[in-house]
C-alpha cells in the first residue's frame, strides 16, 4: 500500500494544505503546468488588527500568458524582506512568535531565490521539518507527462506504484475515479471541513489562512489542530 498526493506548490499555504503533505507517503509537487494569476501559488492571507491581508510576491507575468508555474521568476526581490517586515509588526505578539523567529527570519532573509517554485519548495520543506513531516518530495516535471488531466495524474500514480491518490474535494469535478480504480488506485478526496479553532489574534476566527498563523499562536501545539496527527478527527472520503 502506497499514498501519493499530487498538488501545484503553495506559498506558505493553510494547515490544511500540511495535513495533506502528512497523509501520504509521497507529494508530487505538479509545477510545470500554467501559472494562474490570484491563486495560492505567490500569495497567502494573514490576519491583522485591520482584517486580512494578502502577502503576495511579485512575479513576472506581463506578456507571459503560458508560463509554467516552475517558470515564474520573481520581479521584486525585495518582496523577502517586505513580508518578514509585515510578519514582525503582526504576530510580534502572539504567544510563540519569539520561539519561531529566527526560523522564519533565516527562511525569508537568507535566500536569492528567483523561482517561484523553488522558494514554495523552501518554505515548504522547512514548515514540514518544523511539524515533523517526513513524507517524500517530488516534481511532477521528473515524469514524461501525458495530455489528458486523468490520465496524466494516474500515469504518476503507476509509476510511483501507488495505490491510493489523494486530492483536494475540488477535484471530485473531474476526476475519473473509475479509471483509477480500473488500473488499482483508490482515489480519496480531503474534507477540508471540521477543524477546530484555536486562539487567534485580530477578530473573528478565520481557518483560511497561512499555517504560520497557527504556528505563532499555538507552537508545539499546533498539531493538536491539525487533522492528520489525530486519530479523532473524521477521515478524508473515499471515492466509491
Amino acid at each position: 500500500m502506497k499514498k501519493i498526493a499530487i498538488s501545484q506548490s503553495n506559498y506558505i499555504p493553510w494547515k490544511g494544505y500540511f495535513d495533506g503533505i502528512n497523509t501520504v507517503e509521497e507529494f508530487v509537487l505538479y509545477d510545470d503546468m500554467q501559472y494562474t494569476r490570484r491563486d495560492w501559488r505567490n500569495r497567502n492571507k494573514i490576519k491583522t488588527k485591520d482584517g486580512i491581508k494578502w502577502l503576495s510576491i511579485p512575479v513576472e507575468v506581463k506578456g507571459k500568458y503560458f508560463q509554467k508555474i516552475n517558470e515564474t521568476k520573481v520581479s521584486d526581490m525585495g518582496w523577502a524582506q517586505d513580508h518578514w517586515n509585515t510578519i514582525i509588526h503582526n504576530y510580534r505578539k502572539a504567544p510563540y512568535f519569539e520561539l519561531y523567529k529566527d526560523f522564519f527570519e533565516d527562511l525569508y532573509l537568507n535566500t536569492n531565490e528567483e523561482y517561484l517554485s523553488r522558494i514554495n519548495y523552501r518554505f515548504l520543506t522547512a514548515i514540514c521539518g518544523l511539524l515533523d513531516i517526513k513524507t517524500k518530495f517530488l516534481w511532477s516535471s521528473e515524469f514524461e507527462l501525458l495530455d489528458d488531466r486523468n490520465e496524466r495524474l494516474l500515469d504518476i500514480c503507476k509509476k510511483r506504484e501507488a495505490t491510493d491518490y489523494y486530492t483536494g474535494p475540488s477535484s471530485q469535478f473531474y476526476m475519473d475515479d473509475p479509471l483509477f480504480s480500473q488500473h488499482g488506485v483508490t482515489v480519496h478526496y480531503f474534507d477540508n471541513s471540521g477543524y477546530p479553532e484555536y486562539t487567534q489574534q485580530h477578530g473573528d476566527f478565520d481557518h483560511a489562512v497561512s499555517i504560520i498563523d497557527l504556528l505563532f499562536n499555538e507552537g508545539p501545539n499546533a498539531k493538536n489542530f491539525m487533522k492528520s496527527f489525530s486519530t479523532n478527527t473524521k477521515p478524508v472520503q473515499q471515492s466509491c
